[in-house]
């Protein structure tokens, strides 16, 4: 008689059957093209609750079983200060998906929530200090975060439209404030109309977003509400029509950026003009005169 699956099991050949072309291909062409994952790593794998941690854990989880490249995983927690529901909800799924969490508390929302400053800018900056620090504490060399393919698109849009200036979201990158620490995305090429739609094939159900601005939405797949961010989805999603293509190119841009044509540039926190190599170039000339 054949054995039933456990729904993990299900959640795990989702991810290797149905879902392979969609997930799994994308996460190890990442790894693979950006370099993620070196032999003797030791990752911290950051989850939040929502659907983007939780699957970024099951892929991890499963390229470290069929990989031939060794590494260690943990899979890290870090409690803000849910409420009482979100809170049992993440341990449940963890539970389902069989997902061995760390968990560590904090008072981030506590005190994001009663600064005079952007409360979710300084949310996620608290956010990722108490996670590089508890990582480091438990041995990690480097901690994975479950942003996605839209994720690099909409910050590089929303850098230009907000921010004025061209930025993107990096594959990798050392932590300045935590040396000899990286962060990595290894979701970095997979989308997420994707992992939506592996959420709902196996019926999951994730929290949101949990903090106290937005938590009584925290079951909805409705991007949590008017941000910055949102109207920038909606915004691709409406360009899309026209050009269906776009997402594709402007994720292409960032990996083809013409340097030379851009009246200034900014690299490692110094400012430079066209000018520089403009003279440069000048002086050349007149050397070879």
């Amino acid at each position: 008689m054949k054995k039933e699956l456990e729904p993990y099991q299900m959640v795990e050949r989702s991810i290797q059957k149905k879902f392979r072309k969609a997930l799994w291909n994308p996460f190890v062409a990442a790894v693979k093209q950006y370099r993620l994952i070196q032999p003797g790593d030791k990752i911290a794998a950051c989850i939040s609750g929502g659907k983007d941690s939780m699957l970024m854990a099951k892929l991890l989880q499963q390229l470290q079983r069929f990989s031939d490249v060794p590494f260690e995983l943990c899979y890290l927690v870090m409690d803000p200060g849910y409420n009482e529901i979100n809170r049992r909800k993440i341990e449940e799924n963890a539970k389902l998906l069989n997902i061995p969490i760390t968990i560590f508390e904090t008072n981030i929302f506590a005190v994001a929530n009663n600064t005079d400053r952007t409360p979710c800018y300084l949310c996620a900056r608290m956010r990722r200090g108490h996670l590089y620090s508890k990582a480091k504490e438990l041995g990690c060399n480097k901690i994975a975060l479950g942003h996605h393919f839209n994720d690099v698109i909409e910050t590089t849009v929303m850098s230009m439209f907000y921010g004025s200036q061209l930025q993107a979201m990096p594959p990798k990158l050392h932590s300045t404030s935590f040396p000899g620490m990286t962060l990595i995305r290894p979701m970095y090429c997979i989308r997420e109309e994707d992992i939506l739609a592996w959420k709902r094939y196996n019926d999951l159900e994730f929290i949101q977003c949990a903090c106290r601005f937005t938590e009584n939405c925290t079951m909805c797949d409705n991007g949590g509400g008017g941000s910055k961010r949102q109207e920038t989805k909606l915004l691709l999603r409406r360009l899309k029509r026209d050009n269906p293509n776009i997402e594709n190119s402007i994720f292409r841009s960032i990996h083809a950026v013409a340097l030379d044509t851009m009246p200034g540039y900014k690299s490692e926190g110094v400012e430079h003009s066209f000018l520089e190599r403009f003279h440069a170039m000048e002086a050349a000339a007149d050397v070879e005169l």
